[in-house]
């Protein structure tokens, strides 16, 4: 695996009036990474994945993207430089299926913009994007039926899909299994270990077993600021970790497991 850097988060600040809610967070992501953001409730990790799509400016700071400085770049603009993350499904596509949905963001990316609905069944590149995503994402079964009466399960994989049809250079994947069911997160944990090696994978995760399995790198958040980085085996045995996060027991089976 390359060790270039491809995205970068150096002294990133977030302020609300008195309240700092990020502080000179630093952060590398090198290519082909499957790296983990974990922290306990409020420590920043969305305020920081909002910092780092454009949802929010940085108060002070520097975002990177191969190199080129996106700090003030619209949420829009990231994407379209190949930072990406995880759709939550709204209004728009609740009553498309996953095949009018893919179709539709692959033919945005592709700047057909709106004509999507009238090359639907005629742009065969569109239509075998499309089908190749569900495929891969296990939605063949579900791929007419509204996205409303999908299991949840699917429906995180579609979300999942629809990131991946922009073709992300970097993606973030918030909590991809919060909410579902245990008889659906076996297919969407594999799903996620199968994610395409050339993108580089930031996990925002509570389920520390994912966590766990997937990454192969980890930052640890606390009330803001990085308390600490390091591998899975080194975060599992920091003892500092282990008091504001794991709780010993969970620690020493995941060192010893």
């Amino acid at each position: 695996m390359s060790s270039a850097i491809v995205l970068s988060a150096q002294g990133l600040v977030k302020k609300f009036g008195g309240i700092v809610a990020t502080q000179n967070v630093d952060l590398q992501l090198t290519a082909g990474a499957r790296h983990a953001l974990i922290g306990p409730n409020g420590a920043g990790k969305t305020t920081l994945i909002n910092l780092l799509t454009g949802v929010l400016p940085p108060t002070a700071g520097r975002i990177a993207l191969e190199g080129q400085d996106i700090s003030h770049l619209s949420p829009h603009e990231r994407v379209r430089r190949g930072l990406v993350r995880t759709f939550q499904i709204n209004q728009l596509f609740d009553s498309m299926t996953p095949l009018e949905t893919l179709a539709l963001v692959v033919s945005q990316h592709r700047g057909q913009g709106g004509r999507w609905w009238s090359r639907l069944g005629q742009d065969t590149q569109v239509n075998q994007r499309a089908e190749d995503l569900l495929t891969q994402f296990h939605l063949e079964d579900v791929m007419h039926q509204t996205t409303r009466e999908m299991p949840y399960g699917k429906r995180r994989l579609l979300e999942i899909a629809i990131a991946l049809a922009c073709e992300p250079r970097v993606l973030l994947l918030d909590e991809p299994v919060a909410g579902v069911p245990a008889g659906e997160r076996e297919e969407l944990l594999a799903t996620v270990a199968a994610l395409p090696s050339d993108v580089s994978v930031l996990l925002i995760e509570h389920d520390m077993d994912l966590v766990f399995s997937f990454a192969q790198r980890m930052t640890v958040l606390v009330n803001g600021a990085v308390l600490t980085e390091g591998t899975p085996e080194q975060i599992a045995n920091d003892p500092r970790v282990r008091d504001v996060y794991l709780g010993h027991a969970e620690s020493q089976a995941v060192s010893h497991g």
